[in-house]
């Protein structure tokens, strides 16, 4: 039997927590609950698709995209197992103190950073690829654009890539977002000649000066320096546990049809990008594709994107000429939205959320029209520029990081307006 302390005395001192010892919280995380039974009709609707476009693929335009789809399949399976999301860790880190979804970041940055200097530093390529590290200039485009961008995830409910596996797996909100998310982005483009001479700084990146090595080294202790401030920050405040999701029981069932620790996830996530790498010779990235679908629609509607200057760049003009199904970016956010939905029919979550409340679906697309417009602004998203740019050595990925969290605070402070909640510390989760 315990007794409590005489009121008024102070509460005895925490132990210091070790580097790797789970960071305290309010109260216990609960226990996951039970899955239900695999979605059989779900499961053959996505699983149908996957092996017909990956056929397709492989025959129309031969073996490198058809390798790209696959790692999209796989990405959207890691993606929905362990539910890594961008959003919610920063929603959870600005509004309670709960950084644990951003120490999975961190796992997720330094692993994909280690694989980068492997592969960029020695040159190694398949298909004739040549890795190239992603950085973008640092000026008024990047740090608007990342604000901008994480507003609309607080809006929309969803950063770039859980836009994508929240689609597969059933979310109608989602698909608002999304429908935003290419709208945005395609405005953008259109409108590419109002932006493209905001002041800015040529890209750095620290390999250019001490080499891979010292980039790698310089990264993963900034990360480590991360990890620190954000367990002082939730001893400080002893937030809420972060909800648990449906998973099965035992290891073998849980890596099938469970939800999977971040840990896992984090590390699948960067083992994957840096497949795309091998194979593209360039980083993971999600938005550029959806610049293209818009575009593409609005040539199909009469329209002339091909005039547009945005589409009159190097590259970009090759990636308007050609086939969708042949774009490394659309066929790994195809292959997100496809492996998620086998992932989710799998699990048995797999659902159509209907009677969206319809201050919910005005936030969800006005939060994905920010976000293709920010994306469009700062050279990517959270995966493209954020995650690619740290991995890659670039300064741009932590400008970008550091302003989004800044983005995320302005985006807490509208979500209220539109009917929708922030974790508190006094929830029994957040």
């Amino acid at each position: 039997m315990t007794t409590a302390p005489p009121a008024g005395a102070p509460a005895p001192p925490r132990a210091p927590a070790g580097l790797f010892t789970p960071s305290p919280t309010s109260s216990a995380r609960p226990a996951a609950p039970p899955l239900p039974p695999v979605r059989r009709t779900p499961l053959a609707v996505a699983a149908l698709p996957a092996v017909a476009l990956t056929a397709y693929v492989w025959s129309a335009h031969g073996a490198k995209p058809g390798v790209l789809l696959l790692l999209g399949l796989g990405l959207g399976v890691a993606l929905f197992h362990s539910r890594f999301g961008f959003t919610s860790a920063w929603r959870q880190l600005v509004a309670v103190g709960n950084g644990t979804g951003l120490r999975a970041h961190t796992l997720l940055l330094g692993t994909t950073a280690t694989l980068f200097a492997l592969v960029i530093g020695t040159g190694t390529g398949l298909f004739g690829a040549q890795p190239a590290p992603s950085a973008g200039p640092l000026g008024v485009g990047l740090v608007a654009g990342s604000v901008l961008f994480a507003i609309g995830m607080q809006l929309g409910g969803a950063c770039a890539s859980g836009t994508l596996f929240a689609v597969g797996s059933g979310q109608t909100s989602v698909v608002l977002t999304l429908a935003g998310f290419i709208t945005g982005a395609t405005l953008a483009a259109w409108q590419y000649d109002l932006w493209k001479d905001l002041p800015a700084w040529r890209p750095v990146v620290l390999a250019d000066h001490i080499g891979w090595f010292g980039s790698w080294a310089v990264t993963i202790a900034v990360l480590l320096l991360v990890v620190w401030v954000s367990r002082r920050i939730q001893a400080r405040r002893n937030p809420p546990p972060i909800g648990p999701v449906p998973s099965a029981r035992g290891a073998a069932l849980r890596a099938v049809r469970g939800s999977w620790p971040l840990a896992a996830g984090a590390l699948a996530l960067a083992v994957l990008g840096a497949g795309v790498l091998l194979v593209s010779g360039g980083a993971w990235g999600i938005t550029s594709a959806f610049s293209l679908w818009g575009s593409e629609l609005v040539g199909a509607l009469g329209g002339h994107p091909e005039q547009w200057t945005w589409w009159r760049q190097p590259g970009n003009d090759a990636m308007l000429a050609g086939p969708v199904l042949a774009d490394k970016t659309s066929l790994t956010d195809i292959g997100i939205m496809i492996g998620a939905a086998v992932a989710a029919a799998l699990g048995g979550t797999w659902a159509l959320h209907r009677g969206i409340p319809w201050r919910t679906a005005v936030a969800s697309v006005l939060g994905g029209v920010l976000m293709g417009i920010g994306a469009r602004l700062a050279g990517g998203c959270n995966i493209g520029a954020y995650l690619a740019g740290i991995a890659s050595g670039s300064l741009s990925g932590w400008v970008w990081g550091a302003f989004a969290l800044a983005g995320t605070w302005v985006g807490l402070k509208l979500r209220p307006l539109f009917g929708l909640g922030n974790p508190k510390p006094g929830d029994g989760v957040c």
